[in-house]
């Protein structure tokens, strides 16, 4: 199993090695450079794919509630449950009757109750969540139990981590490595964030190049999770259970539960 250290070394050096090669024009053999980029992909793993749930900032089998004002940039949707189950967005029904609008969200807003196309899309949508979810619980561990469940203050390079237990982050956690690079957080039980930490996203590269993404940081949860007052996370959430954002948390990622996401004046930008 690897340690901490060789993912760091082997995974990010690579992600370096290979990055700046493509940026200074390296290669003069394509063919040799799809070679090399497809061994990096390989090296430093696959993000979890989320199907048509990926099209949605906030996805929830049970409803989503706020207190406004939230500021949502993304779609919206929940199914089995009907349009009743999103509260306090102020929603207004197309004329269509396929999506709602909110002065709340930037995008649509779909319901299992909705015209057709909406339910059979949703019913998809609500598939791919849990396919998703699957998947990223059966990525191999390459650091298990790291901290006890406690990772606050640590810089994570990327790799996929998992604990049966629940992770607690009381302070700042930095993700370090590159824009193609995998993190995946695979967790037992609950995922808490402290009140004002932070998960931040730090270049390998000198003067910031080629940040990691949250697109491609993934937290799978088979418990709840709670966000903090002033909290906020990157990257994709696949929960099992609530999800429950403190007053101004934000979240650069998605919201993908499995039951219901509730918010209080938060801020939710899709990747």
């Amino acid at each position: 199993m690897l340690t901490i250290t060789s993912i760091s070394n082997l995974r990010v050096m690579s992600s370096a090695v290979l990055s700046l090669s493509i940026i200074a024009g390296c290669a003069s053999d394509p063919e040799e450079l799809d070679g090399e980029a497809s061994e990096h992909q390989a090296l430093i793993g696959n993000p979890v794919n989320l199907g048509t749930a990926g099209s949605y900032a906030i996805l929830s089998q049970a409803g989503i509630s706020t207190v406004p004002p939230s500021v949502i940039t993304g779609d919206m949707g929940v199914s089995p449950i009907a349009a009743t189950g999103i509260t306090g967005f102020s929603l207004t029904l197309d004329a269509s009757n396929v999506f709602s609008t909110s002065p709340q969200v930037t995008g649509k807003v779909y319901a299992a109750d909705y015209a057709s196309p909406t339910p059979a899309k949703l019913t998809t949508a609500i598939g791919d969540m849990q396919d998703a979810f699957t998947e990223a619980a059966g990525r191999n561990a390459d650091v298990t139990e790291l901290g006890g469940g406690n990772i606050g203050g640590l810089t994570l390079f990327p790799g996929v981590y998992k604990w049966g237990t629940s992770v607690l982050i009381p302070s700042n956690v930095t993700l370090r490595g590159l824009a193609t690079d995998v993190w995946i957080f695979e967790i037992a039980q609950d995922l808490t964030m402290s009140n004002s930490v932070s998960v931040l996203l730090r270049s390998a590269l000198p003067l910031g190049l080629l940040a990691p993404q949250a697109k491609n940081v993934f937290w799978q949860v088979s418990g709840g999770v709670t966000l903090g007052s002033g909290a906020h996370l990157e990257g994709v959430v696949l929960a099992q259970t609530a999800i429950a954002l403190g007053s101004t948390a934000s979240v650069k990622g998605r919201l993908l539960s499995q039951t219901a996401v509730t918010l209080i004046n938060n801020t939710v930008v899709r990747p």
